[in-house]
C-alpha cells in the first residue's frame, strides 16, 4: 500500500514515517510539512492512502483533503490530528476525509487504520463518531418536536385562527405569556408569521381533528 505522511511538525511526521516502514504491507512514497504541499505530492504519487494532519501553515488538511478528492476521489484521506472540535471534525469529513484519528492513537492503531482504508474500512476516533450520532440525532429531530406542551397548544389555536386575546381567554393564561409562546413558536419552527406556523402545522400532521 502506498502512503504520503502530510504534517508540519517533523517529530510526528518523522516518528510517524519511522514506524510505518516496519511495516512490510506499507510503502512510505513521500512526505510533506504543508497542505499545498501535500497536496501537489499526492496528486504526482497518486499513493492509495494519505495521512493528513489538520493545522498547518502554507495550505491546512481541511484544504488539501479537498482539492485532492477533486482530483483523485479513490484517495483515502486520514485525519490524524490533535484536534476533534466541531469546527474540525465536520469540514473535514465533508471535505472527503475517509477515517479520523487522534494524535492520541498508538502507532498500531495508526497502520491498522491505513491497511483498512486501503481496504475501504473507514476508522473513526470514538470521540469523534460520539459527536457525528449527536449531530445525526438533533437533525433527525423535528422542529415541532423542541416545542413545549404549551406550546404545542398555542399552536393549535393559531391553527384554527385564534387572536392572542383569544388564545388567552381559552388557556387562560396571560396575553404577555400568549404573545411569550408565539415568539418562541415562531422562531423553534423556524417561520416568519402566524399564517407560516399554522401552515407547518398542518403539513406536519399536528391537527388531529375528530
Amino acid at each position: 500500500m502506498r502512503v504520503v505522511v502530510v504534517d508540519d511538525h517533523d517529530v510526528v511526521r518523522k516518528g510517524v514515517i519511522a514506524y510505518l516502514m516496519t511495516e512490510e504491507e506499507l510503502d512510505i512514497v513521500g512526505e510533506a510539512s504543508s497542505g499545498h504541499q501535500g497536496a501537489k505530492l499526492v496528486l504526482e504519487e497518486k499513493p492509495d492512502v494519505v495521512l493528513m494532519d489538520l493545522i498547518m501553515e502554507n495550505g491546512n488538511g481541511i484544504e488539501a483533503t479537498e482539492q485532492i478528492m477533486k482530483e483523485l476521489p479513490t484517495c483515502k484521506i486520514i485525519i490524524l490530528t490533535s484536534y476533534y472540535d466541531d469546527e474540525k471534525v465536520f469540514p473535514a469529513l465533508e471535505a472527503g476525509a475517509f477515517s479520523y484519528m487522534l494524535k492520541t492513537s498508538s502507532a498500531d492503531q495508526i497502520a491498522d487504520a491505513i491497511k483498512k482504508a486501503a481496504k475501504g474500512e473507514t476508522y473513526i476516533e470514538p470521540k469523534v463518531a460520539n459527536k457525528m450520532m449527536t449531530r445525526f440525532r438533533s437533525q433527525e429531530r423535528k422542529p415541532h418536536e423542541e416545542l413545549t406542551g404549551r406550546e404545542l397548544e398555542v399552536l393549535m389555536c393559531i391553527g384554527d385562527g385564534l387572536t392572542n386575546q383569544e388564545i388567552s381567554d381559552k388557556l387562560y393564561i396571560g396575553i404577555k405569556t400568549v404573545k411569550t409562546h408565539v415568539s418562541n413558536i415562531l422562531s423553534k419552527l423556524a417561520v416568519q408569521d402566524r399564517t407560516q406556523a399554522a401552515v407547518y402545522a398542518h403539513k406536519n400532521g399536528l391537527f388531529k381533528k375528530g
